[in-house]
């Protein structure tokens, strides 16, 4: 059973609650589909004072609001439990063929790339506009904190992968954000790493600020340069470090022979 919240008390009455959540592995039926159960705990603080009517009502009442404040959240994650994700299919389409409707149900078949997302971040949809002018193709974010997020940019006419530090300087002329990173980097690395099915090329970039750590992924196939950015403040970094490292890894495009791969070698 793990413990949500212990947040609500009643100063004038010396009450205090703490919200419990059902362990869905001890009971399988509280899955993430499922309504969650809560255990609902009183104690007084005072050992003589007693439950009357008029305190049990004031219980109940802070009790609910405690549960709807909780049930509404992102899911959180029992002590030790690993964080969850689901699988993107982005496709690249051109600013002409967008719809700008989002979803992920009829990508699969016609997916470019694909990436992990984590569980309870959002879609946010991308205009014509925006995907015409820096080629930002799809976003997701975490909701409880708009700057850790995830996105993806694609362009047109690359057919292989130019230096390491070209490229990157090359992503950051459309990104405000990416240029103000880099100008206060602590520290800038790269590295390079190939498909060994196909001999793609991938590029991967860790940028370590005061302000924003970012993780990008740049290749190219099909004739297009894709990059995939990771980037979260330095505080959130910090907490969730792990989970942005699985989402930067897990990047790759998809039906890719070795004639579009963009490999020379």
């Amino acid at each position: 059973m793990a413990t949500i919240a212990c947040v609500c008390s009643i100063p004038s009455q010396s009450i205090s609650l703490q919200i419990c959540q059902r362990n869905s592995a001890k009971y399988p039926a509280f899955t993430k589909n499922s309504p969650r159960q809560f255990i609902i705990r009183a104690q007084s603080t005072e050992s003589h004072r007693k439950f009357t009517p008029k305190l049990t009502k004031a219980i109940a009442a802070a009790a609910a609001a405690i549960c709807v404040a909780v049930s509404s959240s992102q899911p959180v994650l029992a002590e030790g439990e690993a964080p969850k994700f689901s699988k993107y299919y982005g496709t690249a389409a051109s600013a002409a063929n967008y719809g700008g409707y989002g979803g992920n149900a009829s990508k699969k078949d016609s997916a470019e790339y694909v990436y992990d997302v984590p569980e309870g971040w959002k879609e946010r949809l991308v205009s014509k506009v925006e995907k015409g002018t820096n080629g930002t193709d799809s976003e997701f974010f975490n909701p409880k904190r708009k700057s850790e997020k995830e996105y993806l940019t694609f362009l047109a006419g690359f057919r292989t992968l130019a230096a390491k530090d070209s490229v990157l300087n090359d992503l950051s002329l459309s990104d405000v954000n990416l240029q103000d990173t880099i100008a206060s980097a602590d520290r800038i690395t790269s590295s390079e790493r190939t498909n060994e099915s196909n001999g793609q090329l991938y590029y991967d970039f860790e940028i370590d600020s005061p302000m924003a750590h970012s993780l990008i992924s740049v290749t190219c196939a099909r004739n297009k340069l894709y990059a995939h950015f990771v980037n979260a403040p330095t505080q959130d970094w910090a907490r969730d470090e792990a989970m942005l490292k699985h989402v930067h890894e897990s990047f790759e495009t998809v039906g890719v022979s070795d004639s579009d791969s963009g490999y020379s070698g």
